[in-house]
This record gives C-alpha cells, sequence and structure tokens, in this order.
C-alpha cells in the first residue's frame, strides 16, 4: 500500500467486509463490528497479549493492564469492530467519533473521529490484520461524514509511529494519559480522503 493512497475493502451494509489476501497475509480475512457474543474477557486477553512486548520495554500502555470493565467503557466511546480469521478473532480496533469532553482538543472537532484499542494477537502480526482494520474503520467513518482520522500513541514507541506515518499519519502535537500510562503520548492525524493532514 503506497501511504496517502490506501486501498479501501468494500464495505457492506451490515458493517462487514470480506477481504482476501495473499502472501504473508492470511489467504482468508473478515472485519466485522462487535457484537454481544464477542466476550469481553478473551478480547481483553487479546489486547493484553498484543501489547505485552511494550510493557516488557517498560511502557505501560493503558492496552497491558486494563481490567474487563476497561474494555467494555473503552467500547462503549464509539463502535468496535474485530477481525476473524477461520471464525477466530484475531484482532480489535475501537472507532471513536468527535468527542465533544475530550481533554484534547483535536478529538473534539466536528471533522475529526479518531480510534483507540487498537490490537492484533501476536501470531496474526504482520499478516494484513491490522492493515485491514484500519482501513475498515477509514471506511467506515468516511462513510458517516468523518473529514479526518486522528489517534494517539507512546511517543517512546517509534515503530508504532514509523508505521502510522507509511498509513498518512503525521505527528502534530503531544497529549498525556497518566497515570493511565507513564509516558507522553504523541497525537498524529491524517485526511481521510487524500492521505494528508492538517492539524
Amino acid at each position: 500500500m503506497t501511504a496517502g493512497q490506501p486501498s479501501h475493502p468494500p464495505v457492506s451494509p451490515d458493517g462487514t467486509d470480506q477481504i482476501g489476501r495473499s502472501a504473508n497475509s492470511v489467504s482468508h480475512l473478515s472485519v466485522r463490528p462487535l457484537s454481544a457474543d464477542d466476550g469481553l474477557l478473551a478480547l481483553t486477553s487479546l489486547v493484553h497479549s498484543a501489547y505485552a512486548p511494550h510493557a516488557e520495554r517498560g511502557l505501560r500502555f493503558w492496552g497491558t493492564h486494563q481490567s474487563v470493565e476497561d474494555t467494555a467503557e473503552r467500547f462503549s466511546t464509539g463502535q468496535g469492530f474485530v477481525a476473524e480469521v477461520d471464525g477466530e478473532v484475531v484482532g480489535t480496533i475501537t472507532l471513536r467519533p468527535p468527542q465533544p469532553e475530550s481533554p484534547v482538543a483535536l478529538y473534539r472537532l466536528a471533522d475529526v473521529w479518531s480510534f483507540c484499542q487498537f490490537a492484533v494477537a501476536p501470531a496474526q502480526k504482520r499478516r494484513g490484520v491490522g492493515v485491514a482494520l484500519h482501513e475498515h474503520a477509514l471506511v467506515y467513518a468516511s462513510s458517516l461524514g468523518a473529514k479526518r482520522m486522528a489517534l494517539d500513541t507512546a511517543t517512546p514507541a517509534t515503530g508504532f509511529i514509523r508505521m502510522y506515518k507509511s498509513w498518512g499519519y503525521e505527528a502534530c502535537g503531544h497529549c498525556d494519559w497518566r497515570p493511565h500510562t507513564n509516558y507522553v503520548s504523541t497525537l498524529m492525524v491524517r485526511d481521510i480522503a487524500a492521505g494528508g493532514s492538517v492539524c
């Protein structure tokens, strides 16, 4: 995928897409909305496992220690999606509409959507799962009028920042979620249509 020119998969009316992958990607991957049948305990464990390597580096992402109640609360801030391979949930993302009460000014803007609780099972990393979840979030948000997508991640997590830059995001400031975390976060934003950003 070329930065700034993402290939958006088609999204069906129920919010589900079916994505064929090749090479190192999984052969068949589906992304669908979170349902009441999805176990929050299992999803919390997935998030913990995805962020465990960062905990080993001393980065206290919220995902390293969040409770099942935290998981539910984070899903309640927007629309959760899960990625499945052969019926097994292997990734998740929470897409949030503008947040008028957010302490982060960027997230309060009417044209800005954001995502959080973005996690892929360790065994499925580098197989297209994260890309599929992200592309699905872009398409879904755009269909509801979003013009820009934003996120925040740990400033010391340079690998994440490089990845998001390759997806068209640019750093545009900082925010601070301590004591939930133990670091200052970098805010990033991109234009949904063209892949550029205006912070």
